[in-house]
């Protein structure tokens, strides 16, 4: 099986056989100057759209206006995409106009030095008419040509220039950074799941922490996510929260994240406490600040961020199940163990318990909670016979109980005791079952 890399270097070869220029371009080019290994290869070359077509038999015609074409080899997609300059940019994402031109052309079109490389994969040579190579060496990230014109042009460009430097670990230029933050309220004008794609990348680990201070310094965290921004200035009460204001909070927890966290661990992170600007109070008599009822709030707030930005239902359901059942951790020692193997047998269990090890290390830093339900998950998996219901409503529908509330709660009454240890086979449930129908019928 080959690699990417030597796919996409053969499909160079095939170009440049039939007569074209063409070159590896943007991140690809960048990633391997600085020792890494490129996830796509996007080229760049002289041939039109209707040649890349000729040339190669599978091919997605994604942006064929604008040169732009997709060539599927060994089920690996390529971006392969004709020499332009691009002008008149009206809506802040796509140009009016459109001409083809040369590889030194399409270079200064692009957005930043570091993604304006192009590099003949077959010889090694580079082409680099923007500084691309001086900016990579001097680790900043800087628009090609005026910042002002290059956010313009497509105003995601201001959140990419700040996830550029958080994946890279750079520093964005002065310039490019007075532009992002001078133009920072028209990234509101970019469709939602365009910003979601980017602050997903944003706050992936290991730079997630980084992606959101810089976030913050650039301007960009109020137009992009202001219930976030509320949280800069919440003070919490320093007995459960040393670290300082939500804020401090949620930085601690980024900081803290594993290495392989998933996007619904990060976000449950950057929502579990979203709600508790809206909801802080101050005792008068004692100074504590509190936050009644936060988690609940927090939930609906979920809800409304994620479907803002386009989540899938299934991740926002997710994420929100943990934002409602964070606080819920406080209490596992003092819970009945029906209650306790309740949580244990929920879908989003691992997930919660990942959260609640983070905002524990994001606070006072005792794990004590953690530990227990660790040790209890591993009693629970000893009994895989408390798992499924030792009866289920159609049984109970069988034995002459009603369809309704009734029947719903007497199934809740039967699995606490189940979970409880308390029945523990479907006959004794059965004999249970009896003596409660009629007890309620003397009721």
């Amino acid at each position: 099986m080959q690699t990417t890399a030597t796919i996409a270097r053969d499909l160079v070869h095939r170009l440049h056989a039939a007569g074209h220029t063409a070159y590896w371009v943007g991140g690809c080019v960048r990633d391997q100057l600085l020792g890494r290994i490129p996830t796509d290869y996007d080229i760049a070359t002289s041939a039109r759209p209707a040649a890349v077509e000729k040339l190669f038999p599978h091919t997605i015609p994604v942006g064929r206006q604008f040169g732009v074409v997709i060539v599927v080899e060994q089920n690996h997609q390529f971006q392969i995409a004709t020499y332009r300059a691009e002008a008149d940019y009206r809506d802040g994402r796509r140009p009016e106009t459109v001409t083809f031109a040369d590889a030194q052309a399409d270079a200064v079109r692009r957005d930043f030095t570091v993604n304006g490389l192009f590099l003949d994969p077959l010889t090694g040579q580079l082409h680099d008419w923007v500084g691309g190579q001086a900016d990579l060496q001097a680790r900043l990230i800087r628009t090609i040509g005026d910042p002002t014109e290059r956010f313009t042009e497509d105003h995601l460009r201001l959140l990419r220039a700040i996830r550029f430097a958080a994946q890279l670990n750079f520093t964005i230029h002065p310039d490019t950074l007075a532009a992002i933050r001078r133009l920072a309220p028209a990234i509101q004008r970019v469709s939602a799941e365009r910003i979601r794609d980017e602050l997903q990348k944003l706050f992936a680990p290991p730079h997630a922490l980084r992606g959101l201070d810089l976030l913050r310094d650039s301007g960009l965290l109020e137009p992009v996510f202001p219930e976030l921004a509320a949280t800069l200035t919440c003070a919490q009460s320093s007995d459960y929260h040393p670290e300082g204001t939500v804020y401090a909070h949620i930085r601690l927890m980024l900081e803290k994240l594993p290495p392989d966290a998933g996007q619904s661990l990060v976000w449950s992170v950057l929502l579990h406490d979203i709600a508790k600007p809206l909801t802080a109070t101050t005792d008068p008599a004692t100074g504590a600040i509190h936050f009644y009822g936060h988690e609940k709030i927090g939930e609906d707030m979920a809800h409304t961020i994620l479907t803002r930005l386009r989540f899938p239902k299934k991740q926002i359901e997710e994420i929100a199940t943990c934002v409602r059942h964070h606080m819920q951790f406080k209490d596992v020692m003092q819970m009945r163990q029906s209650t306790l193997r309740r949580m244990l047998l929920r879908e989003t269990f691992p997930l919660e318990l990942a959260l609640h090890r983070l905002d524990c290390l994001g606070s006072h830093g005792s794990l004590e909670h953690y530990d227990y339900m660790i040790a209890q998950q591993a009693e629970f998996e000893k009994i895989p016979a408390l798992r499924p219901p030792l009866l289920t409503g159609h049984d109970l529908l069988a034995l002459g109980v009603k369809p309704g509330a009734p029947l719903g709660a007497l199934l809740h009454e039967l699995r606490d005791l189940q979970l409880q240890g308390d029945l523990t086979t479907p006959a004794a449930a059965r004999t249970w079952l009896t003596h409660r129908l009629a007890d309620l019928r003397q009721g």
